[in-house]
């Protein structure tokens, strides 16, 4: 049965009840604090995202993209700020992910419901076919990027300090802030909201929307999903083009992600992104869309 022998790590749900629990108080400091206070979390929200989609995701996890050295210490450093394990790690479980989508091989299997692809799976010891499986991908790419290296070497010092020290100090320092509402607005808030972004590209992502390109696999386009995960909800395209740059069909489509790339790459901090032909989409949705777009 799914599930069976995976022991539940009581650490996990306790620092996450927790963590929540701040997230809660803190929505009442609202009020209370600056408003360059509740920028400078928004702006922090933006850059802990672009480490996770651009970075972990898009860059490392998917190669759809080559990018130079100074941008990938940015993203580098916004991954830290995330705090969603290292880039090694987070780019591991998402082939994974990919690979064995929807199969107890899944980190975050969707068919497990809701509760458990969004936060559960976090609260126990991976299945089995996880690391058995996991074991049979090729990840010899990620530790040859030296940045990649250094962070996962250094990587608490670097989430101490860019999760949780710089979003808090700066508030106090540059605009008078109180140490305390800067502490749980731009660090306890803003990373709880980064999360659960996060985590509803594997939850609600995998079960509410259409399905215009495969509509025989689970996840699907989500607008909503998108505006918080900055592009990353037009799910059913990114799971039958997983390395499309974009992870979107290009057009008027809400992607910042995007944006930030196309950005780096008229900066020249970018270079050969990958993308899904017109043709072969077109032809896509005609064999397995579910003729929704």
């Amino acid at each position: 049965a799914a599930g069976a022998g995976q022991a539940i790590v009581w650490r996990n749900v306790v620092l996450m009840a927790l963590l929540h629990l701040g997230a809660v108080y803190a929505l009442s400091l609202v009020p209370r604090a600056q408003l360059l206070t509740l920028l400078w979390a928004y702006f922090c929200f933006l850059m802990t995202a672009l480490g996770v989609t651009a970075g972990a995701h898009r860059l490392w996890s998917h190669r759809s993209y080559k990018a130079k050295l100074p941008l990938r210490i940015f993203l580098a450093a916004a991954n830290s700020m995330a705090f969603q394990n290292d880039i090694y790690e987070w780019s591991r479980d998402h082939r994974v992910h990919h690979k064995y989508s929807e199969t107890d091989a899944d980190p975050h299997n969707a068919r497990r419901g809701f509760f458990f692809s969004h936060i559960g799976w976090l609260f126990m010891r991976k299945h089995r076919d996880v690391i058995e499986k996991g074991r049979k991908l090729d990840f010899t790419d990620l530790l040859d990027d030296p940045v990649v290296r250094f962070q996962r070497k250094y990587y608490k010092s670097s989430v101490v300090l860019m999760c949780f020290v710089i979003p808090t100090f700066v508030p106090w320092y540059l605009w008078g802030e109180s140490l305390w509402n800067a502490y749980f607005l731009a660090s306890i808030l803003r990373y709880t909201i980064s999360l659960n972004v996060t985590w509803l590209v594997n939850s609600a992502a995998h079960m509410y929307g259409n399905r215009p390109y495969d509509k025989y696999i689970s996840p699907r386009q989500n607008t909503l999903v998108s505006l918080g995960a900055i592009g990353e909800g037009f799910h059913n395209y990114h799971h039958t083009f997983p390395f499309d740059y974009s992870a979107s069909e290009l057009g008027l489509k809400f992607n910042p992600t995007t944006w930030f790339i196309d950005f780096m790459f008229w900066l020249g901090l970018v270079t050969d992104r990958k993308q899904a032909p017109k043709e072969m989409i077109q032809a896509r949705k005609e064999r397995t869309g579910d003729g929704s777009a």
